[in-house]
């Protein structure tokens, strides 16, 4: 595992980054003005993508704080992105002190802003590993260093798949991830969608192309099926901001992300 030390990247700034796009989304200070002429250009396209940004780190929240409260104490977050309070761990270690949480993320700024991610309660552990998402074998074997992976995990893939197109994998890096993990663990996902706003999406795809960056939106069957084999949680895949929300999100209009929860089951 890796927590702190000198980057192993050079931090390209030439070039926009998704994790700092979504890091302008959410109003953050940690990205470049390569990464804000993207960001600007997506809401210019769509002005509800700051809104779906929002709803998407709300989703996080709330199934991290279920999670945690229906007993699971290990969490794994794969494409963790730039830190931005209140973090995945600090939501699982208020209801849980003693949760354990490894991040997972390959973007040097992210790296460089390890230290904010590891500041976690004394009961628990909170570390960070620098590794591909495409890669779930090395994923795993850095999170077994810190995670009993006999016991169950939360594996979230929040707002990361939709940077990984099937042909690239996406599904073999699911079912590998899945597949070392116990009985009782769970798979939270979320992923873009053009179910509601299928030009804009389409616009916004081709913008995020301009810029370098690959962009997959899926059906609601099609992020369904990466749930194979797992007992969905209800309300099963719906947008992010209707999965368990008590409050309407901020805004009117669709959320184009879809979110589930789905547990492998016990026995």
């Amino acid at each position: 595992m890796t927590g702190t030390g000198p980057t192993t990247q050079r931090i390209d700034t030439t070039r926009p980054h998704p994790a700092r796009v979504y890091d302008w989304f959410l109003g953050g200070k940690d990205n470049y003005p390569v990464d804000e002429e993207l960001g600007r250009r997506i809401t210019a396209i769509d002005e509800g993508a700051v809104r779906a940004a929002r709803a998407n780190r709300a989703f996080m929240q709330r199934t991290t704080r279920m999670l945690a409260e229906d007993g699971i104490r290990q969490f794994l977050d794969i494409g963790t992105g730039i830190p931005t309070e209140p973090n995945l761990h600090q939501i699982a270690q208020s209801v849980a002190p003693d949760a354990r949480v490894v991040y997972v993320d390959n973007d040097p700024i992210v790296l460089a802003h390890a230290g904010a991610l590891l500041r976690g309660t004394a009961e628990g552990v909170t570390e960070y590993a620098q590794a591909d998402a495409r890669d779930p074998h090395a994923i795993l074997e850095q999170a077994a260093a810190v995670l009993d992976l006999d016991r169950p995990v939360a594996l979230s893939l929040i707002a990361l798949l939709h940077f990984v197109a099937d042909e690239d994998g996406a599904h073999h890096v699911v079912s590998t991830l899945v597949d070392a993990l116990a009985p009782g663990s769970c798979l939270v996902l979320s992923m873009m969608t053009a179910d509601f706003e299928p030009e804009n999406v389409r616009r916004g795809i081709a913008a995020y192309a301009a810029g370098g960056v690959t962009l997959v939106a899926r059906s609601r069957d099609d992020v369904a099926a990466f749930f194979g084999g797992l007992e969905l949680l209800a309300p099963g895949v719906v947008p992010v901001s209707g999965w368990r929300a008590e409050q309407a999100p901020d805004g009117d209009g669709p959320v184009s992300l879809y979110g589930a929860v789905g547990r492998k089951p016990v026995g």
